[in-house]
């Protein structure tokens, strides 16, 4: 979330900063509202603590010289204080509920380098690399080269489970987990990422330190355990791998700390409805490998352009052509302050598709989580996380199936995947 001291001392500036950036109406009378009531209420403490404070003193000088009657009536007094203290005790705490939830609905404030924009028509393409190849032939879309393989089929998913869930079958199976397996030992072995494995269940709490929580609710598949709680299956394996550190502080000399996770993640999609709804491009489940980041403010963007190299090298790594686009302000994530978007090229689609967001939060989620890291003996500051898919394994499949196509219904294997698929060189159809 953001720091309430900025909002505190420059609130209308930033109404209109996220008005004109965010097209988001902050609430200001509320937030002023709220601030006023915090303040009466904290004066009022400090006032009460402070008279406690004299009377004590003056309780003890009366007991010291004797005066039992002096002492008794002036811990009477102290006793009301105590009453009307607790009673600001829960006022406050209620008013700290209530900016917390307030807080916790405004989205971050995108980085000046940001193109403003409102959709996706105003995002701002910054690389484009590979040419896509030429086919003699109609190039079909991963449906038809994963029905016609035999291996892939939506209607049994649908039957198990379903719609928007698919199995794959045989070598087009391994070529998935070939394709993760790749990913994870480029990131380990050549980028310096630490592999780590965690649960595929969460808490709200951890939603709400990476952000989906409260807002976002609807996009997530909740698991109740009781009545009054319940787990959430990991939408990505950001939350999770992001919420490791939540509540700790960090070593200055550990930073950065990159981890790669691989995990399926899990979304209801809601509000997309009517929206790629043939094959796998938008799914309930589907698998990732996660980029997460912990940075020193000072070096965070920094960390981004790396961090997006990383995810690219794997595109450039099985010879798939991608486009690299800036997200300007109206299409940018709650919590991010700056997102690239890597797009590959489909032939079957004739279009380049999202395959990773690799985006800065700055403080936003660390402020959520109270992650830290140390700055000398006794000083603190918020670190900076970042994320990335490194990439999105199933539309990494979706590209190499459309891009390696052969016009017998045979698909190429990347040179870089061979060894991950036992030395196979062409899948062809069962």
């Amino acid at each position: 979330m953001l720091d309430v001291q900025i909002l505190r001392n420059d609130i209308h500036n930033v109404a209109s900063k996220l008005k004109e950036r965010r097209g988001f109406t902050l609430d200001v009378d509320a937030f002023v509202s709220l601030e006023s009531a915090r303040k009466t209420v904290q004066s009022d403490t400090e006032h009460l603590q402070a008279q406690r404070n004299t009377i004590s003193r003056e309780i003890g000088h009366a007991k010291k010289n004797g005066d039992d009657q002096k002492a008794s009536d002036l811990m009477g007094q102290v006793s009301e204080f105590a009453g009307r203290l607790k009673s600001n005790e829960d006022t406050l705490s209620e008013l700290q509920s209530k900016m917390r939830d307030l807080l916790s609905g405004i989205p971050n404030m995108p980085n000046d380098s940001v193109p403003i924009g409102k959709s996706e028509e105003d995002n701002v393409e910054v690389k484009k690399v590979g040419v896509p190849r030429s086919y003699d032939f109609e190039p079909q879309d991963h449906v038809d080269i994963g029905e016609k393989l035999g291996m892939l089929d939506f209607e049994r998913a649908t039957k198990i489970t379903g719609s928007r869930f698919s199995i794959m079958m045989g070598e087009m199976a391994r070529l998935h987990r070939a394709i993760a397996q790749y990913m994870l030992d480029t990131h380990t072995r050549r980028h310096g990422y630490t592999e780590v494995y965690t649960p595929y269940l969460v808490n709200a709490d951890s939603l709400f330190g990476t952000g989906q929580l409260p807002k976002f609710e609807e996009d997530l598949f909740a698991i109740p355990l009781t009545d009054e709680q319940k787990f959430y299956l990991i939408p990505t394996a950001e939350v999770p791998v992001t919420n490791i550190y939540r509540g700790e502080i960090l070593n200055a000399d550990d930073l950065p700390t990159k981890f790669v996770c691989h995990t399926p993640c899990f979304r209801s999609e809601a509000g997309s409805y009517g929206r790629d709804t043939r094959g796998m491009i938008r799914q309930h489940q589907f698998d990732k490998v996660e980029l997460v980041q912990f940075s020193h403010p000072d070096h965070s963007y920094d960390q981004l352009e790396a961090l997006t190299g990383h995810a690219e090298s794997i595109l450039v790594d099985l010879d798939l052509p991608f486009r690299t686009v800036t997200l300007c302000t109206g299409d940018m994530g709650f919590s991010s302050t700056k997102t690239y978007d890597i797009e590959v090229w489909l032939p079957g689609q004739n279009a380049y598709r999202e395959i990773s967001s690799c985006s800065n939060f700055e403080a936003f989620q660390a402020r959520r989580m109270q992650t830290r890291f140390r700055v000398g003996q006794a000083k603190t500051e918020f670190v900076h996380t970042l994320n990335g898919s490194g990439l999105a394994v199933g539309r990494t499949l979706i590209a190499v199936l459309e891009n390696y196509q052969r016009q017998d219904g045979s698909v190429e294997i990347p040179q870089v995947l061979k060894a991950y698929m036992g030395g196979v060189e062409v899948i062809e159809p069962r």
